[in-house]
């Protein structure tokens, strides 16, 4: 029954998949960018093997994209910290790629390619993996069934499974029994995804709950964010600071009328908003909604800086950073397509306000779970529960002393995951 499911993929499910890279090239410049960075892949490989140590066992770390290899960095550093090994990492996509191809810690980096026996059975006898870790969900039928068959330890890691999952359905439930069955143990994020997982008929000595990385990875940046200087020391005192981070068109909307109305009562109120796409458009039209109601500076300009009230963040990457100085945070994506990363303010023990939008995240569920995050539906929601957390600091100091303990109490899966995987280093 295993190899007819592989068959079966192989026959109907592949050529589907290619003939959709085929003609989506055509339309998505990103396919068409992951297409073009793997024509050279098996020489650029063979390159990047010759140029390091082959007597260190190598480990394999594969992602999807950038989102699920942050989920690795924790578990790479620290392998590199404690252990005399080389370091592969592969991405489907090309932003993973693009964005890692200097990462520090990885001996070869490198697009994964194509879901073909040959390609699959190729890529492994050239790389020779020691050890493979798929994070999260990004397992590939043929690579998994050549690692088997050449007897390579292959782990799924961060490894999540909803009960609603469109895996457990009837045809794709017994398909993925006989994939599974082919990972050598899956380390899930939570005891109910392992339960869930137990559901395909996984072995449960092969199984285990130990936690997710992304809290290890965001406590590791905080700390290095904390040593950063974005403002002058006493450059906030005496203020309220309310971070609108990731902000979409959507959520401004329904946020800057409830700040606006804010600023009005509250004159130590100040804001630093940074939009989830800086574009020159997007900053001139915030601009231009504060324009004559409320004094507003660029961060780019803050040394000319006299006492505005709204920060316009017109540069990326300092977001985490920004969230250390913070009374208050509103984490957007919320009122569109999806919620983005609440651990990031939580760490630092502040309250954190969103929109609707949070299926997709279970922190952000966990949080309105415990009370340190808030949901808010409209402009009239989100003005309530900003006078009230800015005028209530006991509040607000409690609320976000439940925010850092929920990131504290989950560090460590790092450690465990390591644990895991020592046999087969």
């Amino acid at each position: 029954m295993r190899l007819l499911w592989y068959s079966l993929y192989n026959i109907t499910a592949l050529p589907l998949l290619k003939l959709f890279f085929l003609v989506a090239r055509f339309l998505n410049e990103k396919i068409a960018e992951g297409i073009r960075g793997r024509s050279n892949l098996f020489e650029n490989l063979a390159a990047s093997l010759a140029a390091v140590d082959r007597s260190k066992k190598l480990i394999w770390f594969h992602s999807a994209s950038l989102g699920e290899f942050e989920q690795a960095k924790p578990i790479i550093e620290k392998l590199k910290r404690e252990k005399n090994v080389n370091i592969l990492i592969t991405f489907f996509s090309p932003s993973g790629y693009k964005n890692s191809v200097k990462y520090p810690f990885a001996d070869i980096i490198s697009y994964l390619p194509f879901d073909t026996s040959k390609l699959a059975r190729r890529f492994i006898e050239t790389a020779k993996p020691d050890l493979v870790l798929f994070m999260r969900y990004d397992f590939w039928p043929n690579f998994v069934k050549v690692l088997k068959e050449k007897n390579v330890p292959s782990y799924i890691v961060d490894a999540t499974m909803r009960k609603d999952s469109s895996r457990l359905l009837p045809v794709s439930k017994s398909f993925h029994k006989a994939l599974f069955n082919d990972i050598s143990k899956i380390l899930t994020v939570s005891g109910d995804d392992a339960g869930n997982f137990r559901s395909f008929g996984y072995p449960a000595e092969r199984l285990k709950a130990v936690g997710d990385t992304r809290f290890d990875r965001v406590y590791e940046k905080s700390l290095e964010a904390k040593t950063r200087k974005l403002f002058a020391d006493g450059f906030f005192e005496g203020k309220k600071v309310f971070v609108f981070g990731s902000s979409w068109e959507a959520d401004e909307e329904v946020i800057l009328p409830a700040v606006e109305k804010l600023f009005r009562y509250d004159k130590n109120a100040l804001m630093i908003i940074a939009p989830h796409e800086p574009t020159i458009l997007h900053l001139e039209k915030l601009e231009q909604t504060f324009a004559g109601k409320i004094p507003a500076i660029r961060f780019s300009y803050l040394n000319n800086y006299n006492n505005e009230r709204i920060i316009i963040v017109d540069s990326i990457g300092i977001l985490l950073t920004l969230y250390h100085y913070a009374d208050l945070v509103y984490v957007g994506g919320s009122f569109k397509q999806g919620i983005h990363n609440v651990l990031e303010p939580a760490v630092y023990g502040v309250p954190v306000l969103f929109g609707p939008k949070i299926s997709n995240s279970r922190e952000a569920l966990k949080l309105v779970e415990l009370g340190s995050g808030i949901i808010v539906n409209n402009k009239i929601e989100a003005y309530k529960e900003l006078r009230n957390l800015f005028s209530n600091d006991a509040l607000r100091k409690k609320l976000g002393d439940i925010s850092a303990g929920f990131v504290n109490e989950n560090i460590g899966a790092t450690e465990r995951i390591i644990k895991e995987i020592n046999s087969d280093i």
